[in-house]
């Protein structure tokens, strides 16, 4: 089968990207003159323009859109308001997660569901599976090209070529009907980095005009971001990845994202597993952790106490800002507290490392 490519795709020619295969799609991992570290940097410091063409986007619209939205993500829908994103989990009966998802409210007969690239049918076939009376879904992923903008500088770029006051959209909020480059643009305050910035879903013909139109408001300091800085920045912000942090296997509250599982809502597909889950004590959960020997954690890699296999890394790898080995594992629960001195298992042989809490980056706000 013949890979994807977005309406991007010369971009990433044109910026020298290096194309690998991402899940089906050809998508640059790094661009020419950068790599990784300094890209990651370039978000960190500046701003940089990621290519998330590759995404999901399905419209639910209907008379009971806000009721089976509700019975289909784990989190509160009902307390959305119009404009707003909401960030949650959606489950399967066991407890385990089908994906992680942003749902956009433009009203309560209308909202736009942004799924994980990678998930785009299964999703789309498990909101068609549970579908009720009164509710459209419609796959529109390749009406949209999707670009994200981030860093400490993207709002003064973006504004140089947007005709709406650009703070007056806040952290997880949406304008339907904004102007990027002369282009009709949904806009969000949202991002996987860590960092302030911006989601743009615009037209495929558009694509080219508008990643060009930021790149050059931006001058200096904006760059074309690939794949590798866009894994490790969400990971030093410990933003979860489905596969790796959360997965069909692997619940909401097991993976720390508790906050986003209203147990005391309306019911949901998977409630009654997560509130047995809940009562009974999580028997595993996700840490940070900081390596101690000399190593790199990677996912996947067994985790050890005492030369007991307790669990495994999720992700792991040397943050470039921190200028250290970390990690997320998914391990016992009766390892989990801070300071406990575990093993990774790197090349047959068990490193050290410590568990830890808060060592995972946190953006400076502006003061008042």
């Amino acid at each position: 089968m013949s890979l994807k490519r977005t309406p991007l795709y010369p971009m990433h020619l044109k910026y020298n990207g290096k194309i690998i295969d991402f899940g089906g799609w050809e998508l640059p991992v790094q661009y020419e003159g950068m790599g990784i570290i300094k890209e990651h940097c370039m978000v960190r410091e500046k701003a940089g323009l990621f290519d998330v063409s590759h995404m999901g986007e399905v419209f639910v619209t209907g008379e009971k859109a806000e009721e089976y939205l509700q019975n289909l993500v784990c989190n509160d829908v009902n307390t959305v308001q119009d404009g707003q994103v909401l960030y949650s989990p959606m489950c399967y009966p066991s407890g385990g997660v089908v994906d992680d998802l942003l749902v956009y409210r433009y009203n309560k007969q209308k909202y736009l569901v942004v799924v994980n690239a990678s998930n785009v049918d299964k999703d789309f076939a498990w909101m068609n599976e549970h579908l009720i009376a009164g509710v459209a879904v419609e796959n529109v992923s390749d009406n949209y090209a999707q670009l994200a903008l981030q860093g400490p500088q993207a709002q003064a770029i973006l504004q140089k070529v947007s005709d709406t006051d650009l703070g007056s959209i806040k952290f997880f909020w949406f304008n339907p009907e904004v102007k990027i480059a002369g282009v009709d643009s949904i806009v969000s305050r949202t991002g996987y980095t860590g960092e302030d910035g911006f989601e743009i879903y615009i037209g495929p013909a558009q694509a080219i005009q508008v990643w060009e139109a930021i790149l050059q408001a931006g001058g200096d300091l904006v760059s074309p971001i690939g794949l590798g800085a866009r894994d490790s920045l969400r990971f030093e912000a410990k933003l979860p990845l489905y596969g790796q942090e959360i997965d069909q296997d692997i619940t909401p509250l097991e993976a720390g994202l508790g906050f986003f599982v209203k147990l005391n809502a309306d019911d949901f597909i998977g409630k009654s597993a997560l509130v047995k889950q809940k009562e009974a004590g999580l028997a595993r959960k996700l840490v940070e952790f900081s390596m101690i020997g000399k190593g790199i954690p990677r996912s996947h890699y067994e985790v050890r106490k005492d030369g007991v296999p307790i669990g495994h890394v999720t992700t792991g790898l040397h943050s470039p800002t921190f200028k250290k080995p970390i990690g997320l594992a998914l391990i016992n629960i009766e390892n989990t507290e801070p300071g406990t001195e575990i093993d990774i298992i790197i090349r047959d042989k068990p490193i050290q490392a410590v568990v830890g809490q808060g060592i995972f980056y946190r953006k400076k706000t502006k003061s008042k």
